[in-house]
């Protein structure tokens, strides 16, 4: 016997949230792979200098956003189908996917949270190291010089702060593009972008986590009011 009057009504409306939760995950998957392979991203983090690697604290929080997506498409399936089949079965390991999902996501928020300016940081000293590297001639034996002009060419920047910047084009215009000087004040120091380009796809990603956080909880509300109801409607 199917369910009637406003748990019927409830059915539905946890389906629709269930398809929108779907969306949401394909979402998601699809911005974690684009920022993956993000040509910004990806020519400065996969750098290495002499035998030491790029930062790859970034790197991790993509992989979690991907692991995060791919399981909410799944769950999304699953609520969908334990909805129009009126499953409690079905609903309660929705119910525990979600639960689990949620407390997944609140970690990996304070994950993100926690490191948000330790992966700009750390970026940021990598290619500090690298400029005073091929500043000191010491680029020939680990690749200083390339690491350097990568981050320049890939940022249109050049120095690390403000002296920097003004004076490496001078006398070493083979590290910054040959205008870098006359357009200096138009082009902000490396620093500056690698902070931009960082805290952007940050911003990016929070908002996501928001809005599939609220999802979420409605949809925890949903299936525990559609579980009830369904237990109530087998019983009479």
């Amino acid at each position: 016997m199917g369910v009637e009057g406003c748990t019927k009504c409830i059915k539905y409306l946890l389906f629709v949230f269930n398809f929108i939760f779907w969306l949401a995950g394909g979402i998601i998957l699809g911005v974690a792979l684009w920022l993956r392979h993000d040509s910004q991203t990806t020519n400065i983090l996969y750098l290495q200098l002499g035998e030491k690697p790029a930062p790859n604290t970034f790197y991790v929080g993509i992989y979690i956003l991907i692991a995060v997506g791919a399981v909410m498409m799944f769950v999304g399936f699953l609520g969908c189908y334990g909805a129009i089949q009126e499953s409690q079965c079905l609903l309660g390991t929705f119910f525990t996917c979600l639960v689990i999902l949620f407390a997944c996501e609140v970690a990996a928020g304070i994950w993100g949270f926690v490191n948000k300016d330790q992966i700009a940081k750390d970026v940021k000293q990598f290619y500090d190291q690298a400029l005073q590297q091929a500043l000191m001639g010491e680029s020939e034996s680990n690749n200083a010089k390339a690491v350097v002009k990568t981050f320049h060419e890939t940022l249109d920047c050049c120095g690390s702060d403000i002296v920097t910047a003004t004076f490496t084009p001078v006398w070493r215009d083979d590290l910054c593009r040959k205008d870098s000087l006359k357009n200096f004040f138009a082009n902000a120091n490396c620093h500056k972008k690698i902070d931009e380009l960082f805290s952007g796809k940050l911003y990016l990603i929070g908002i996501a986590a928001v809005v599939v956080a609220v999802i979420m909880i409605f949809e925890m509300i949903l299936s525990m009011v559609l579980c009830c109801g369904i237990r109530n409607s087998s019983v009479y």
